[in-house]
């Protein structure tokens, strides 16, 4: 078949799902234009800012579409490409893009609290603390999985002989290293301009694009050649930065520059598949068990997260985005619209593999970024950029995908450490409480656990990060139909998603531990590697059950009980559980 084909039903039912199904649910919950937004009416210069809507979409789209549209997309592949692409167009639809609106909706109706805190509104006090120690250790299996990948990537030496050499893509990974330490100078400059001269529309635009060719610029001009430790250091050191420093002085000028190089290489996707309109050589179905992934179900879903749905993104909507929308008509495009645009990035992953594949079927040799990377890469050398230029770019583009989720979860697992020990009255708390909730002390503890787990290697940490993040995302759902049902709005909806996801979640798990279970009794296994996800993955279950055992129980409670319990909205007096937003 052919992959312009593809790529054309994809993005009409993707476009067809925004305009019908994300309006419809904008209408049904609704959506407030005059209301005043949490980024307004708790404005601090730090977390809470009032942001025009599209930079918000930026650094939503930025955070959100990391590793996993392009991994997940091109593993589950060995399904054949039509199951990938089924369930990424419904995944996407009426699932991903759910969950994500759908936790900026509660968030921005609630303060710009975060998920754990809504879970303490409307459930309490026991499912937020163990929803925020899901959390974080989920923040950590991102940190550890993100920064080894991005370290890899920059990586400019090989190992021959027993002695460390330059590698023959040095001055390529070189370069994207130099361009990604450019791109947080040039983000610090953008922050700054932005926030002194106010910039909008196209001198906002122009003022982004010209920061960001200058990074682009010097850094191919000058890589800088380092080991994996090194920039290893580098990386923790940047998502330090961007854990403690304003929203406006880093993370949401980075991420508006890193857009357009995401728009660069979706367009340049898709405009090489448009002009080449290469075939789809990957076989559409191989059948319902493959021998080096197992059955189809759960592990195609839990493969293709983000792309999908993802869990992930939920924290990101209520921990960032939320914070930062200045009129609640951007909720849409920021939340659902966000998502349907990293569906459609999923589906270019997949087609960019489809045609590097050979005209047997047989894959592409290489990791699934690489495989994208060099397609990609080849597209623009079509047009006619220099192959030097081309592979500089994506490979940049490449470790932008990870940076950009590894500034937002660095943040988000911050937040969920101080929440996890914070009181309502954090001046009269105890001395060794202030400490632990000071956000200095609460990022070098998350990012120093992170690390650590980064000794364990990429690869042996990307099998719990499926499981946990699509957990994650059924456990948002439970608390989205709790949160809907106790505010008067329509939550049916949210019910297969929530349904399907908690049997694709623990299906896996279960599946995984007792994979480990049987490495164990081999004696193939060791403990830094199988036993500590072992350990991760028992926990997660345990938590999991816990937390879908008190959600649920309080979602079937009687709705008078529970409306009770429902406070006021401290900025605008309205009760929570208001139904009429107009």
């Amino acid at each position: 078949m052919n992959t312009l084909v593809i790529v054309m039903i994809a993005a009409v039912c993707l476009l067809a799902g925004y305009t019908l199904y994300g309006r419809w649910l904008a209408e049904k919950w609704g959506i407030d234009p005059k209301a005043k937004t949490p980024a307004c009416a708790l404005e601090d210069g730090q977390d809470y800012v009032p942001t025009d809507g599209w930079t918000v979409f930026a650094h939503q789209f930025s955070s959100i579409a990391g590793a996993g549209p392009v991994t997940g997309a091109i593993q589950a592949a060995a399904f054949g490409w039509l199951p990938v692409l089924l369930w990424v167009i419904l995944g996407g639809i009426f699932f991903g893009a759910v969950t994500d609106f759908g936790a900026l909706y509660a968030s921005v109706k609630n303060e710009g609290k975060s998920m754990g805190l809504l879970i303490e509104r409307y459930i309490g006090k026991t499912g937020r603390k163990l929803f925020l120690l899901f959390c974080w250790l989920f923040t950590l299996i991102v940190i550890a999985a993100f920064a080894d990948m991005v370290a890899g990537t920059f990586n400019a030496y090989t190992v021959a002989d027993g002695a460390a050499v330059l590698s023959p893509a040095a001055q390529t990974n070189g370069a994207a290293g130099s361009i990604s330490l450019l791109f947080i100078v040039f983000a610090m400059i953008f922050g700054v301009i932005q926030k002194k001269l106010q910039l909008k529309g196209w001198k906002k635009t122009a003022a982004g694009l010209a920061c960001t060719a200058a990074a682009l610029g010097i850094g191919m001009a000058f890589p800088l050649a380092a080991g994996k430790d090194t920039w290893s250091y580098l990386t923790f050191a940047y998502i330090f930065m961007a854990a403690v420093l304003p929203m406006w002085l880093l993370m949401q000028p980075r991420d508006y520059m890193t857009t357009f190089m995401f728009d660069g290489m979706i367009i340049g996707a898709a405009a090489g598949l448009a002009v080449a309109h290469p075939s789809m050589n990957l076989p559409a179905y191989t059948g319902f068990k493959n021998a080096s992934m197992g059955d189809m179900f759960p592990i195609l879903f839990v493969t293709v997260a983000c792309g999908a749905v993802s869990g992930f993104h939920s924290l990101v909507s209520s921990g960032t985005s939320s914070k930062t929308i200045s009129n609640e008509k951007d909720m849409l495009k920021v939340g659902y619209g966000a998502m349907v645009l990293e569906s459609l990035l999923a589906v270019l992953a997949l087609c960019v593999a489809g045609a590097a594949a050979g005209a047997d079927g047989t894959p592409a040799v290489g990791t699934p970024f690489q495989i994208f990377s060099a397609g990609v890469a080849g597209f623009l050398e079509m047009f006619g950029i220099p192959m030097y230029v081309a592979q500089c770019f994506m490979t940049m583009c490449v470790s932008a995908l990870a940076l950009t989720s590894l500034d937002s979860v660095a943040r988000i697992g911050r937040m969920s450490f101080q929440e996890l020990f914070s009181t309502d009255d954090m001046e009269q708390a105890e001395h060794w409480r202030q400490v632990v909730c000071n956000k200095y002390f609460a990022t070098m503890i998350t990012l120093a656990c992170g690390f650590i787990l980064t000794k364990i290697g990429y690869s042996n940490i990307w099998p719990l990060f499926g499981s946990a993040n699509q957990l994650l995302s059924a456990l948002v759902l439970i608390t989205l139909c709790v949160f809907l049902k106790v505010t008067g709005r329509e939550n049916r909806t949210l019910f297969p998603p929530l349904i399907i996801m908690l049997c694709v979640t623990f299906t896996a798990l279960i599946e995984r531990s007792i994979a480990l279970v049987h490495a164990f009794g081999a004696g193939s296994a060791v403990f830094m590697v199988e036993g500590l996800q072992l350990i991760i993955a028992a926990l997660l279950m345990v938590l999991g059950v816990i937390i879908v055992y008190t959600s649920g129980r309080e979602l079937f409670r009687k709705k008078e009980v529970r409306e009770k319990s429902v406070g006021k909205d401290r900025y605008s007096g309205r009760r929570i559980n208001d139904p009429g937003e107009k």
